[in-house]
């Protein structure tokens, strides 16, 4: 196990989603996975499950992320939760700081754990800052609408418009993700490199959301970008992981189910 990719981003304590379900996925598609955690965030069961979240210290961020870009060679980056505009400000600057091959874009827009206003911040920030440095960004589809200006996204056609006003603000490659949001029986995702449209289909496995899909489907693109592969057969790949794994998800005490991340079947 030769290729190596990294993420950046939060951790997530009952294992379902953030950087431990990035890390399984790397490992499941055959890369050593190297993480900076940004953030910690702990479901509070005694409070309907709600979310705890605790800022990791800027320094802290930045030594994580000079240990690890110092012992490995790392050139694909996997960037997820950040949650503050300190945050983004330290990882935005050291991104900066280095050529990177590839930067994948899950941008969690909203951390339930924190205040509109500061919610506000950090997407102004995010948007500023990390986003136009993104080789793909993955935005599901409340951050689709978000990202694009959108009051609605009803249709296919109306997340293929979302795609290209998210690729007019810098990355190069969007996939915005329909998921179960969009009415009929397919979970669809758009995928639009600035010229073409590529429409992925695949039938729904139930209706409900399954914590960790998002997380997963950005790292399976970031790993298979790491082994070589072009965008869009890393996203078609993204997708057969995520169907796959949401199949063998995980029932859990939480009233959410988690995606067991496991290497698509041929």
């Amino acid at each position: 196990m030769t290729n190596r990719a990294y993420v950046i981003a939060g951790s997530e304590a009952t294992g379902g989603a953030g950087i431990q379900a990035d890390l399984k996925a790397f490992q499941e598609l055959g890369v050593y996975g190297v993480g900076t955690i940004t953030c910690i965030v702990s479901f509070d069961p005694k409070n309907g499950w709600g979310h705890r979240f605790v800022p990791v210290d800027p320094g802290v961020i930045a030594d994580q992320i000079e240990a690890a870009t110092a012992c490995h060679d790392l050139d694909v980056v996997k960037v997820g939760m950040l949650g503050t505009p300190d945050t983004i400000d330290v990882v935005a600057k050291s991104l900066e700081a280095r050529p990177w091959r590839h930067v994948v874009l899950d941008p969690v827009l909203i951390c339930k754990g924190q205040e509109a206003g500061a919610a506000l911040d950090t997407d102004q920030a995010l948007t500023a800052r990390v986003l136009p440095l993104a080789t793909v960004i993955t935005p599901n589809h409340f951050e689709a609408r978000t990202l694009a200006g959108m009051d609605r996204i009803d249709t296919v056609d109306d997340l293929v418009e979302a795609a290209r006003r998210i690729h007019a603000l810098g990355p190069r490659h969007v996939v915005a993700k329909g998921g179960t949001e969009l009415p009929g029986p397919d979970a669809v995702d758009v995928h639009f490199d600035g010229t073409d449209v590529t429409v992925l289909r695949a039938p729904k496995i139930g209706e409900e959301r399954v914590s960790g899909a998002g997380c997963t489907f950005a790292a399976a693109i970031t790993a298979e970008l790491a082994k070589g592969a072009e965008v869009g057969a890393a996203v078609a790949t993204a997708k057969a992981m995520v169907r796959e794994g949401i199949d063998r998800r995980l029932t859990t005490h939480a009233p959410f189910a988690s995606v067991v991340p496991v290497a698509p079947r041929a």
